[in-house]
């Protein structure tokens, strides 16, 4: 199933995206009141019958009635973030001269940090290049597991049986505050530097290892890769997580991006006024965000 968080007007709905015409329909006035996506996936087993049903009893709303917002839109839980978690961008980075968190070109053990949840934006919405305090605002696409089923000490065997389902992140990335500043927090957590989406797919409807990841600024093809080339797969990152760390429904895990961002150019190719990134995961969905020098 595909969840989405949408505007209609002033107000913010949840829906349900039918799987043959990808038309939307509004759950919201079916649950309770401040019910989002997290909660839905919170009590999945106790909603999930019901969503079900109103694909075929709830009128139709297309995607141009609707304004897609990210489906997670105001995170309470976490988006933990891999870094250099494939080989030829592992690479790339450690040879950019930006990665001042180590010098191997191949990490031994995953490589964990965040970005603030107040960085989320939607999956068309226009992302702030924040000229005032950096000129090096970088691309990544990133496949994102959705924990459906909390817990700690989660085995590697029984991982992907929390994971509820996936969605997708531009991991924006304004390079010179990552290298500056030595964490890479606030280089990753400028505000609308984590567009998401466009919608949350259960896990069911995922081939995990079908899946690809790719990017495009302009038109331009990027970055492209297949998520099988992961150096650590989402059991390996849930395992080590949950060994100390309690993970709870709606956590959110980026699983890191491939060669093509723009440090690996020389010179490094950083995004300017007017520039249109799409990134995508197949089967679950893309994202087109314009970058501009101020939001209103």
């Amino acid at each position: 199933m595909r969840l989405a968080t949408f505007e209609m007007g002033t107000r913010r709905r949840v829906g349900v995206v039918h799987p043959d015409d990808g038309t939307i329909r509004d759950v919201t006035d079916r649950l309770p009141a401040g019910t989002g996506v997290t909660e839905l996936i919170e009590a999945w087993a106790s909603y999930a019958p019901a969503l079900a049903a109103v694909l075929d009893d709830s009128p139709a709303l297309a995607r141009d009635q609707v304004t897609l917002c990210a489906p997670i839109p105001e995170p309470r839980r976490n988006i933990f973030c891999v870094g250099k978690n494939y080989a030829e961008h592992a690479r790339e980075f450690n040879d950019s001269g930006f990665d001042a968190s180590a010098s191997e070109a191949r990490p031994d053990r995953p490589v964990f940090f965040t970005k603030a949840t107040s960085s989320v934006t939607g999956p068309y919405s226009p992302v702030e290049l924040h000229p005032s305090i950096t000129g090096q605002v970088d691309y990544e696409v990133e496949l994102v597991a959705i924990i459906g089923r909390g817990g700690r000490g989660i085995p590697r065997a029984e991982a992907l049986r929390h994971v509820w389902g996936y969605t997708v992140i531009n991991d924006v990335t304004a390079r010179d505050l990552q290298r500056d500043h030595r964490q890479w927090f606030l280089g990753k957590s400028l505000d609308t530097h984590c567009p998401m989406g466009p919608y949350a797919v259960s896990a069911d409807e995922v081939e995990l290892d079908a899946l690809e990841v790719a990017a495009r600024v302009n038109g331009e093809p990027r970055q492209k890769a297949s998520v099988r080339d992961l150096i650590f797969d989402i059991p390996d990152l849930i395992a080590t997580l949950s060994a100390g760390i309690t993970l709870r429904p709606g956590d959110l895990i980026a699983t890191g991006t491939p060669a093509g961002v723009g440090i690996g150019f020389d010179p490094p190719r950083f995004l300017a006024h007017g520039d249109v990134v799409e990134v995508s995961v197949s089967g679950i969905g893309s994202l087109r965000n314009e970058f501009l020098e101020g939001l209103l």
